[in-house]
């Protein structure tokens, strides 16, 4: 058992005993409802030998079993409570210095420590979230109906009025 904290992908080998580990995972977690709370523990050799999980562990349990029963690998990647620029650049999916900018602009909190940056994970989960949400209404404002009728001239028309109306809101909200 690796014991280093480190970044690590596990590929699917016994994949035979995925299902029924899923199907027990999944009926006690429906089967928790509103009544008291359901306990996962892990059992060594003998009933002494047991530890119970925290919510967050079964969570990451479930997930991780999910993947692995449709084929996929998976990359357990440890991350500290804290971020520098870069890491919460790759948590984003953006660049370093697109990050830098989003400092600057007061729209993601950082700490500043000597030159370098350090940025809360919660933070930076709370922007990708918000982030996500932002790009969702941007999308469904520039939605227009259309029918097989419609005149292609006026379903463009109607789409160019959708997107001015989302650029006019970013740019009363800059």
């Amino acid at each position: 058992m690796t014991t280093a904290i480190e970044a690590r992908t596990f590929v699917p080998e016994h994949t035979e005993t995925l299902p029924s580990l899923l199907d027990f995972l999944i009926a006690h977690a429906i089967s928790q409802g509103a009544g008291p709370s359901v306990r996962y523990a892990l059992v060594g050799a003998s009933e002494s030998d047991r530890i119970e999980l925290p919510p967050e562990v079964h969570e990451a349990l479930v997930q991780v079993v999910t993947a692995m029963q449709a084929g996929k690998a998976v990359t357990v990647a440890p991350r500290s409570m804290t971020l520098t620029s870069q890491q919460a650049a790759d948590l984003l999916g953006v660049s370093r210095p697109t990050v830098i900018k989003l400092i600057e602009r007061g729209e993601l909190p950082a700490e500043r420590i000597g030159s370098r940056h350090r940025l809360r994970l919660d933070d930076v989960l709370e922007y990708q979230e918000a982030r996500k949400v932002r790009q969702y209404e941007a999308i469904a404002a520039s939605t227009v109906d259309i029918d097989a009728e419609d005149d292609p001239d006026a379903v463009r028309a109607r789409l160019k009025e959708a997107r001015r109306a989302v650029a006019a809101r970013r740019r009363a909200q800059s």
